[in-house]
């Protein structure tokens, strides 16, 4: 026995020997289990009171945080593990962060600092002292009503990037101003973060602590922007570019990933800022090259899922009893944030001269709290200055106002649109500022520029028609660009790359690399998002015209059907057949490879 595999159960005097062979299969560790039961409860949940709240006409959102009140800890029958479900929503909350920044240009930033610096500075003074004010009537000390009230004045910047992809204005004018308000509105919680352990982490605090804090912080922010947006910003394009030459999918998601994720916690380790704020300018700086799109495509595809992890996990952390205990602070901790807030908001941007169109949809945008409440409201129970009862009152004001805030923005939206409308001159809030609305008379899109590929492009060009093309040889796109021609580089399969060649705008879709399956996925995409577009597409067996047609493809031309066509017509012109024979044949022979 002494050789086995396994090992030895009892000892001295026992009458059995037990041996344990490593080779048969054994149960996975509690943790592993707690995780998948984790996951595939908390996302179940979210996709029946998701479906549910979206055949309701409300926003999914909202069957998200049900989904966390229904498996969390407060709630009989299933309890998913909160600590799990918050550590996958952190990660949610990076990727979605890195995506937004990879849209997100610092010119953009740049050009809505004027709004957006004193526009969150006073909003978030206001909010805060209010919410102070509030924290002091409830009988708490200063220091805990200043931490809620700073709690209460910086919004959620999940929530604000998904409503504003739900109504298709994240780039918008509108949707920048919102995410640089939220960029400031981050940078003031990340000082706070710092600041908090030294005034309350132990000793007698005293200014100069003080003051040495807050420029250590800046120096931090300072540092990080300088190592991410100028050196970074030529260092990581060039390990993408060396991976993307390797042809290797895998490879360019798991060099995207890790640009992601090792900013972000660098950014946390290094410079003790948060890993959201990390992601935001990793993808900045990503965004700065010519994977942006294909980075946002193809390297992120699990980003959704982990953002509605973020809702799930901030449900679960709900007491129903807390709206019993304390209904009337949770009132107007709600108050002060759909309606103090955005007013001091829409004022201040007014004052500057924005215009309604814009003023509005920003400010109702603001009106929620999420993640970044949290984080401050956790330093401040850690430091034993914060309260119990004042978390519970923010995940019952949290809940509220993420469920209202796509309501309210759907109507201050229709508001604002109505304005624009009304006054001549003025934005409309939803016009496209992207690159596809710079160049809005081209009218065909060619997926590939293989020898069929730029053949066409020549035609389309030849006879004055200005086309797109899409392709993921990254040279082949610097080419074209550099001889005027529109490209994108990037996979035509995904949605988001065929919306930025402006699909919904083209008279024609035309598909020539013969790619069959992902073809029949392209011309699905295609037609949901433009289904007046013609599509012709190229396949190399006739096996594949029936399929693509179906699909929804116009027209599908198959290079077996080309060849016997020719070989055809050749036979038919040394029988000397005459001119409608050749033609009644040809016709047979396309009707044929049609599939008709």
């Amino acid at each position: 026995m002494a050789g086995s595999a396994g090992g030895i159960a009892g000892g001295p005097g026992n009458s059995s020997v037990v041996v344990v062979d490593s080779r048969l299969p054994r149960a996975p560790p509690m943790h592993d289990v707690d995780l998948i039961l984790t996951l595939a409860g908390g996302l179940s949940a979210a996709l029946v009171f998701g479906a549910i709240t979206h055949w309701l006409r409300l926003s999914p959102i909202v069957g998200y945080l049900i989904a966390g009140v229904v498996v969390g800890p407060h709630f009989p029958g299933f309890e998913a593990d909160a600590e799990l479900a918050s550590g996958m929503a952190e990660l949610g909350v990076v990727l979605l962060l890195f995506g937004v920044g990879l849209h997100f240009h610092l010119r953009e930033l740049l050009e809505v600092r004027s709004i957006v610096v004193p526009g969150a500075l006073v909003a978030s003074a206001v909010a805060t002292a209010i919410g102070t004010l509030l924290g002091r009537t409830v009988g708490w000390s200063w220091p805990a009503a200043a931490v809620f009230g700073g709690c209460v004045a910086v919004a959620s910047t999940v929530v604000l990037l998904r409503v504003l992809a739900d109504h298709r204005a994240l780039h918008t004018r509108p949707g920048h101003v919102a995410v640089g308000w939220l960029v400031v509105e981050d940078l003031l919680t990340v000082a706070a973060l710092v600041v908090l352990p030294t005034v309350f982490g132990g000793g007698e605090p005293t200014v100069e602590g003080l003051v040495l804090s807050l420029l250590l912080a800046l120096v931090k922010i300072a540092a990080l922007f300088a190592v991410v947006v100028f050196a970074g910003g030529k260092v990581i394009p060039s390990i993408l570019e060396v991976v993307s030459d390797t042809g290797s999918r895998e490879l360019f998601t798991l060099a995207v990933l890790v640009v992601a994720l090792g900013i972000a916690v660098g950014a946390a380790r290094v410079f003790g800022v948060s890993m959201a704020l990390g992601a935001f300018l990793a993808g900045m700086m990503v965004g700065r090259s010519e994977f942006s799109l294909r980075a946002a495509s193809e390297a992120l595809p699990m980003r959704d899922v982990f953002a509605v992890l973020f809702f799930v996990s901030v449900g679960m952390l709900f007491d129903p009893s807390t709206l019993v205990r304390a209904p009337l602070a949770i009132l107007a901790t709600v108050l002060i944030v759909i309606l103090i807030k955005p007013a001091v908001a829409l004022a201040v941007m007014r004052f500057r001269g924005v215009s309604p169109s814009i003023a509005i949809p920003v400010a109702a945008a603001l009106a929620q709290i999420g993640e970044f409440s949290f984080i401050l409201g956790n330093l401040g129970r850690d430091l034993g200055i914060v309260p119990a009862a004042a978390l519970e009152i923010l995940v019952a004001t949290a809940i509220v106002t993420i469920t209202l805030n796509p309501l309210l923005y759907r109507l201050a939206d229709r508001v604002a649109v109505s304005l624009a409308r009304s006054r001549t001159g003025d934005d409309d809030p939803r016009a496209d500022v992207g690159p596809a609305a710079s160049t809005p008379s081209h009218r065909a899109i060619v997926v590939g520029y293989g020898p069929v590929g730029s053949t066409v492009t020549e035609l389309l060009l030849d006879n004055s028609l200005e086309p797109t093309v899409i392709e993921l040889n990254l040279e082949t796109v610097r080419r074209l660009l550099a001889f005027g021609v529109r490209a994108i580089y990037g996979d035509a399969s995904r949605p988001e790359v065929l919306e930025r060649a402006g699909i919904a705008r083209a008279d024609n879709l035309i598909l020539t690399s013969g790619s069959g399956r992902i073809d029949e996925e392209i011309i699905r995409h295609a037609k949901r998002l433009n289904p007046h577009v013609c599509i012709l597409a190229r396949t190399h067996t006739t096996l594949e015209v029936p399929r693509l047609r179906r699909a929804g493809a116009e027209e599908a031309f198959s290079g077996e059907g080309e060849v016997a066509l020719a070989l055809t017509v050749r036979i038919l012109e040394g029988l000397g057949a005459s001119p409608e024979q050749i033609d009644r044949e040809r016709e047979r022979v396309e009707a044929r490879f049609r599939g008709d």
